[in-house]
């Protein structure tokens, strides 16, 4: 992969606690040959927003209003928000780009996404962005915590044992979970420590809109068995936590890289809508299985995965769920 995109990939994860994987853009073969001359592009999902990188490592700094037409160009063959990056931008440019909101990133230095409401720049970066949403793995931290009761001496080291991410990852979520005001940290020896602060009512209050729904994709495919992972989700898991009726087919919730394991090795069939011989499959940004009751996601991440619902019998059902949390 292209050293700047690694780069920026790099920033995102340092600054944001959120972990990205730049892929080369197929969309590039669509443009003028001008466009494919002086950028290389990269595409990567950040904040369930899909982003196009426009990667220029040429000499030659070009004009705001040059890059604001290349934008435009590259727009015109992709409905993904367009982000221009730069190792450097000379800082009456930079300031020109930022008025016109033209999304800009110069790795180490500077984040402008007005779409996703960041804007992080060399004076603000000790103080760290506040993002508008929390990544997965601090949101399996804060969850964890709330079903858990967990103590005050949450520490990077005992989360990754309890759930199987790097301690590296751990530290990073400790970073975000600061940064929104959710936990403090502080140290005791050589071990960094998480404290909330706050008893798990009080947590939820805070941190529910700060967090997001786990489905990254809904899909329908033909009845298969998908091991332990699965986990019943959705309205089907609804069921068994209310009183709502259960759904004509099953509903299955697998982390990506479940996922994306199960598709390696079984023959998946997927189809455009639900029959009797099909399951809708759900694939989580976490694993559902770190939190799980039994069989079936856990209720918090249930409840994240569905509170968006308009549908009058699962807000009922909800309503009951939320009344049976543990606080």
């Amino acid at each position: 992969m292209d050293t700047l995109a690694r780069q920026t990939a790099r920033y995102i994860r340092d600054t944001l606690g959120v972990e990205v994987v730049p892929v080369p853009w197929r969309g590039r073969d669509r443009l003028a040959p001008i466009l494919k001359e002086r950028y290389r592009f990269a595409t990567f999902r950040l904040l369930e927003t899909d982003c196009v990188l426009m990667l220029d490592s040429d000499e030659g700094e070009p004009s705001p209003a040059t890059v604001r037409k290349h934008m435009d160009l590259v727009r015109q063959k992709s409905e993904a928000v367009i982000v221009y990056v730069r190792p450097q931008v000379a800082a009456y440019n930079r300031k020109r780009l930022i008025e016109q909101k033209v999304p800009l990133i110069v790795p180490g230095n500077q984040m402008y996404l007005p779409m996703l409401g960041l804007d992080l720049r060399e004076h603000f970066r000790r103080a760290r962005v506040k993002p508008q949403k929390l990544g997965p793995a601090p949101q399996v931290v804060v969850l964890h915590a709330l079903l858990h009761e967990a103590g005050d001496s949450l520490t990077p080291v005992e989360l990754a044992r309890r759930l199987g991410y790097s301690a590296m990852t751990m530290t990073r979520a400790f970073d975000a979970l600061e940064a929104v005001q959710l936990g403090e940290t502080s140290k005791h020896g050589r071990e960094r420590c998480l404290r909330f602060g706050s008893d798990r009512r009080e947590l939820w209050k805070r941190a529910e809109p700060l967090l997001r729904s786990p489905v990254t994709k809904r899909l329908f495919i033909r009845r298969v068995a998908l091991g332990s992972r699965a986990m019943l989700a959705g309205a089907a898991a609804l069921a068994r936590y209310s009183m709502l009726a259960p759904p004509a087919h099953p509903i299955l919730a697998m982390g990506r890289g479940d996922w994306k394991a199960v598709r390696t090795h079984l023959k998946i069939v997927q189809v455009p809508e639900p029959d009797t011989e099909a399951q809708e499959i759900e694939v989580w940004s976490y694993d559902p299985a770190l939190l799980a009751d039994g069989d079936r996601v856990d209720p918090l991440s249930l409840y994240l995965s569905l509170r968006d619902s308009r549908d009058e019998r699962i807000e009922s059902a909800l309503e009951e769920l939320t009344r049976a949390f543990p606080w």
